[in-house]
């Protein structure tokens, strides 16, 4: 069976991620920051439901709130979490998410909530960049993180990370703060562990649809085959 979603390391199991202050250090060195925090499993893909959770709780809002693409009264809701060095989630925004933006997000059909959960230090700091980015830069850089994934999930990416949040106008100082950001790296923990304890999220990416959970970089075919039913009518 193909393997298409990236497990939660057992390490954060045991440990809540380090504080803002240690962020840029731990990015900085590497190797050392990543080895602690990547991921070392990976799970076999769900391909069909694998639970439902009550939407009116899915849909309660993070710390840092939500980031929606679609309008309100959408007949379909997706929610997605993702960590920004798993590869399954680059590859899902990559093939799978301009069809669904094209498709369904564009023409009212979708709304789309993006959530961070990130499975380490350097997916903690990207998700924290596009935070800090503002609302209307906040997708265009997750995509940026994701289309370039190979380019700064690398043994030395401070540097290519600085490199491609200065294409959302960061400078090296509003970069530095960023990552130094206690409240945003706190609001990421809270989103993360009530995911995990609510919603029983343990692997990147996890959907939900309408309620319905899904883990697994879902293709375009099974994103058709599961959206079908809610728009009959």
């Amino acid at each position: 069976m193909t393997k298409d979603t990236e497990a939660t390391p057992s390490v954060t199991r045991r440990h809540a991620l380090l504080g803002a202050a240690a962020l840029i250090a731990i990015i900085a060195a590497g190797g050392a920051g990543y080895a602690l925090w990547g991921p070392t499993d990976t799970a076999a893909a769900q391909t069909s439901p694998a639970g439902e959770v009550p939407m009116a709780d899915l849909l309660v809002p993070g710390p840092l709130g939500d980031e929606i693409q679609g309008q309100a009264d959408a007949p379909v809701t997706i929610v997605e979490y993702a960590s920004m060095t798993c590869p399954h989630c680059s590859h899902f925004h990559e093939t799978t998410y301009p069809e669904l933006k094209k498709k369904y997000i564009d023409t009212g059909k979708v709304r789309f909530i993006f959530r961070e959960f990130p499975l380490d230090q350097l997916a903690a700091g990207a998700a924290m960049l596009a935070r800090c980015a503002g609302k209307d830069k906040y997708f265009p850089l997750i995509d940026a993180f994701f289309s370039q994934q190979k380019e700064w999930v690398v043994q030395k990416p401070l540097q290519p990370m600085l490199a491609i949040a200065k294409q959302a106008g960061f400078t090296e100082q509003s970069f530095n703060e960023c990552l130094a950001n206690q409240q945003i790296l706190d609001g990421l923990k809270e989103t993360q562990n009530r995911a995990a304890q609510k919603f029983n999220v343990n692997s990147t990416p996890t959907f939900f649809i309408n309620g319905k959970t899904f883990r697994g970089a879902l293709t375009p075919e099974e994103l058709d085959k599961q959206v079908a039913p809610y728009l009959k009518g």
